[in-house]
């Protein structure tokens, strides 16, 4: 067994930008481990640490070498070697020297297609120690970082300046030279606690030499832990319940190296302000964690976390009381000052705010919406001038001081406002609801008013940038299209709203006028939500060929189209599936070879010669008569039931009748009797793309 030692790389630098840590650091563990398996490093595992001042990857039990191997490369062949004369070629010389040996020193290969000259050679592995010196740099090129920077003269570019370099591969360091910085075995510990160099006796010793010695928690995880325990301890001793981020969680375990949880308060009178106001004000500025009771009321109090471990808390704690005074009163000042004008007011400040340059004002925006959202509210049992109303005021509280210092809270404070100016319960809902879901497994929309102005926001959009060519590119999409996609689909399929996509589509391009300059926009934006419904499906559970076999008869309302796919994954789990699939398969291919596909013609019994077609043809009758009431009630699992009993009929129709006859008129009725049998599975998929 070759020998193994541990690695441990440490890059340290100036405090790392605490949002992209976590993301930095997977990058950078994911980086080093394709740049060992890529050079056939074995290793047992793989772990990465990160703190504000460092990233740091350890891999244990990592082979010290490669393992040597057979290289062998294959020459001219044997016949072309060598002259008349038995004197080499110029081109097997030629070989020899690309491979640095003489002609005599060749080896023979027979093959079954002649002999042929080789070369090989029993090729060294190389030390893992010169390997690391190429794959580190290449680690460290791939992150994701969009900007790069300068410092000093040193050479190279980082996300931030670079003052050490731990490199140790188990006792012994890999001498190497890295953004002007020389590696080592010397850590940092805490900027303010233990800033003196930390010696690294080994890759094992790491992280608790670093929090022993120098006060830094540098595993992540932990550190998320201890932060996330810390909040939950201390909002409890104040006898209420922490509101806790996960986004402020993993900002704030970028930002400290040493978390120590403080609790402060603030004046009662600021919770006469809406709380989400006040929880943006503490989160956005001051990555504080709010307190509420158990009826989900705030209480006056923050809990701050601190990056050092002070010998007077209490002036840590009045430090941060002061801070947050004149922000929690820069709040009151707003919500203060937004309430001396309706939003209705505010609508024509919404023409100086441009949506997008070709498509106009926000203004414009929501003008049409407005008439979307009526059309859809009427679809789907709503209140068309409710819809309307919420449509117009949806975009009002962009242009308030709160959102504009806090946009986190637009929608929200739309609600709040509105409820003040006297709106319609439902109507002050929808300004919230327009925006939801805001992100992977959000709530949804509950009323009909917001459900049609949310629905009918993001079609306008969609619309809107696929017809002026801006669909979304690889990873640009400035517009969140894809969000806005994949929320119609969630708020219509999981509503239960029955309204054809397709339909809205050509609604919502009619309000554009002119402005678009894309042709076939609907149907392009029909095909973006295919493939966005086609994530959802697999997600759910239902299998690729599932979802293109319903995909195949293009139902345009997703809801249908989910009872589709749910009607074929029962129909798959039958005994005649299989053999009905192949049958569905054969007929396509005869159809598609006599250019008969869609020729739904009428059946002639006078020339039915065989008892196989004429049984297929009585067949046809009885399941058509049972299957067209349960296709008006969108029963399709009964529908592929009812069809599974052709099966036998099919197999038969196949084993006893000649389809491609010598007289014409038997040959046209015979495809039209297979043509009327696709036509009857076509009316729910096409399961002839079923897979064994």
């Amino acid at each position: 067994m070759s020998e193994v030692r541990d690695l441990l790389i440490e890059l340290g630098t100036e405090e790392l930008p605490p949002k992209a840590l976590k993301k930095l650091i997977q990058a950078f563990e994911a980086s080093i481990k394709q740049g060992l398996e890529k050079s056939e490093l074995s290793f047992s595992s793989i772990r990465s640490y990160a703190a504000p001042r460092r990233m740091a990857v350890m891999v244990t039990d990592l082979q010290v070498r490669q393992q040597d191997r057979q290289v062998e490369k294959r020459g001219p062949a044997v016949a072309a070697a060598f002259d008349d004369d038995g004197n080499p070629t110029k081109a097997v010389q030629g070989f020899a020297r690309s491979c640095g040996v003489d002609v005599d020193d060749l080896e023979k290969m027979a093959t079954d297609k002649g002999e042929w000259l080789v070369f090989k050679q029993l090729q060294k592995g190389a030390e893992t120690s010169t390997l690391i010196a190429d794959i580190l740099p290449q680690a460290l090129q791939a992150l994701p970082i969009p900007k790069r920077m300068r410092w000093a003269d040193l050479p190279g570019e980082f996300v931030r300046p670079v003052h050490w370099l731990v490199l140790l591969f188990g006792d012994e360091v890999i001498p190497l030279e890295l953004l002007g910085i020389k590696s080592g075995r010397e850590s940092r510990g805490h900027r303010f606690h233990n800033p003196e160099a930390i010696y690294i006796q080994s890759a094992q010793t790491y992280a608790s030499q670093l929090e022993t010695e120098g006060h830094v928690l540098v595993d992540m995880e932990l550190r998320h832990k201890t932060i996330h325990d810390q909040v939950l301890k201390i909002a409890t001793q104040l006898g209420g319940e922490a509101v806790i981020n996960e986004d402020l969680l993993d900002e704030v375990t970028g930002l400290v190296e040493w978390p120590v949880a403080l609790s402060g308060s603030y004046d009662k009178r600021f919770l006469e302000l809406p709380a989400e106001a006040l929880i943006s004000s503490m989160e956005e500025h001051q990555k504080y964690f709010a307190v509420r009771d158990k009826a989900g009321d705030l209480l006056p109090y923050f809990i701050t976390i601190c990056n050092i471990e002070s010998r007077d808390p209490a002036q840590v704690v009045a430090g941060n009381e002061r801070v947050i005074l004149p922000r929690l009163s820069d709040s009151a000042f707003f919500w203060d000052t937004d309430r001396k004008q309706p939003l209705a007011d505010r609508q024509d400040k919404l023409k100086t705010i441009v949506f997008q340059n070709k498509l106009g004002s926000v203004f414009d925006k929501s003008s049409r919406v407005a008439k979307l959202a009526t059309v859809i509210a009427k679809q789907i049992g709503g209140d068309a001038s409710l819809a309307e109303r919420a449509a117009l005021l949806a975009k009002c509280d962009l242009v308030t001081e709160m959102v504009g210092e806090f946009p986190d809270l637009q929608g929200i404070m739309g609600r709040y406002y509105a409820r003040l100016d006297g709106e319609n319960d439902e109507v002050a809902e929808a300004l919230d609801e327009q925006y939801l879901p805001r992100f992977s497994g959000d709530k949804l929309p509950q009323t009909t008013t917001g459900q049609a102005v949310s629905l009918a926001e993001k079609l306008d959009t969609l619309i809107g940038l696929f017809g002026i060519g801006q669909p979304p590119t690889g990873v640009k999409d400035p517009f969140a299209l894809r969000r806005a996609a994949l929320g119609v689909l969630r708020i219509v399929i999981e509503n239960k709203l029955d309204v054809d996509l397709a339909d809205l589509l050509e609604v919502a391009q009619q309000g554009f006028d002119n402005v678009l300059t894309e042709k076939n926009v609907t149907s392009q934006v029909m095909g973006y939500f295919f493939d966005r419904l086609k994530g959802y499906a697999l997600d759910q559970g239902y299998k690729a060929d599932i979802y293109e076999a319903v995909l195949s008869v293009q139902p345009t309302r997703p809801l249908d189209f989910m009872q589709r796919l749910n009607a074929v994954a029962e129909f798959r789990q039958l005994e005649q599936a299989k053999s009905l699939a192949a049958g569905n398969k054969r007929i396509a291919n005869i159809l598609r070879k006599n250019d008969a596909e869609g020729e739904v013609g009428a059946i002639d019994n006078a020339l039915l010669q065989e008892p196989a077609e004429q049984a297929l043809a009585d067949k046809l009758v009885e399941v058509t008569d049972a299957v067209q009431p349960l296709m008006k009630q969108a029963d399709y699992t009964s529908v592929l039931r009812c069809l599974a009993d052709m099966g036998e009929t099919v197999d038969g129709f196949f084993d006893e009748v000649m389809v491609m006859a010598d007289d014409p008129a038997v040959r046209h009725n015979r495809l039209a009797l297979l043509n009327q049998t696709r036509a009857l599975f076509l009316g729910v998929a096409d399961i002839s793309s079923l897979q064994e």
